[in-house]
């Protein structure tokens, strides 16, 4: 929270980024009165600035009248190097996996407790992807959330495994099978998922390295694997080791 925001002198500014900054991982949409109390903020003072933010697209306000963060702010995030750096130098090996393979292709980092989708080409096949850039899905029940999450510290995997929520009758959130699909993941270097995210969709995901670590990973979607999983596995293995290089 924000000591000094409300104090006298304290710029508009301040003010602003103090209402940006109330947000966090377990404080993802808040209503008015939350905002101006993680702000220090009198509330008419909230209310005009809040509104101000949302005009230009640094908040949204949700049909409960609830305000989370905007899309305008994940737009400038894309333009912070780290982002634009991976995904300009994957950008090639997207394109090279999409065209073997004419399936959904997805490149994502996890974020806290999520993995968020960092860029995305959609695959010929009609199958139903829920994902889209920008957006951030749980880490359990996705092919790429699998592998980020099976590389995160022990503290993250036991935060992600204490009550998953189940998104589809298929999704795992038993925490011991849980576990035990992360252990194969980190051996076998790959991650699947049979409709976990959305019905109609299989996922095969696999890790990105700078060197000895895992910063992001690299997935297809597909309507069903058949015996096609060891050449999608494969393919994907191969352009994130091109990444891995470039990264390098």
């Amino acid at each position: 929270m924000a000591g000094n925001s409300s104090t006298p002198g304290a710029s508009v500014t301040s003010k602003a980024l103090a209402l940006l900054g109330a947000f966090d991982e377990q404080h993802r949409r808040l209503t008015l009165t939350e905002l101006a109390a993680r702000a220090d903020l009198p509330v008419p003072t909230t209310h005009r600035l809040v509104g101000e933010l949302v005009a230009w697209g640094a908040l949204a306000r949700t049909p409960s009248g609830q305000y989370v963060v905007g899309r305008r702010l994940w737009d400038l995030g894309l333009l912070a190097p780290v982002q634009t750096g991976l995904r300009q130098l994957a950008s090639p090996f997207l394109h090279d996996l999409y065209g073997a393979t004419l399936a959904t292709v997805h490149l994502a980092v996890r974020d806290g407790l999520e993995v968020l989708y960092v860029d995305r080409l959609a695959g010929h096949a009609s199958v139903p992807v829920v994902s889209s850039v920008g957006s951030r899905l749980p880490l359990h029940a996705t092919g790429v959330g699998k592998v980020l999450l099976a590389h995160a510290p022990p503290e993250v995997q036991a935060a992600a495994l204490v009550d998953p929520v189940r998104i589809t009758a298929y999704t795992v959130t038993q925490p011991g099978r849980l576990h035990r699909q992360l252990a194969r993941t980190v051996r076998d270097g790959y991650a699947t998922t049979v409709e976990e995210m959305s019905l109609g969709a299989c996922s095969v995901a696999v890790p990105i390295r700078r060197g000895e670590d895992v910063v992001a990973a690299l997935g297809i979607v597909v309507p069903r694997f058949g015996n096609d999983r060891p050449r999608l596995v494969a393919a994907l293995q191969v352009a994130a080791r091109g990444i891995g290089r470039q990264l390098a």
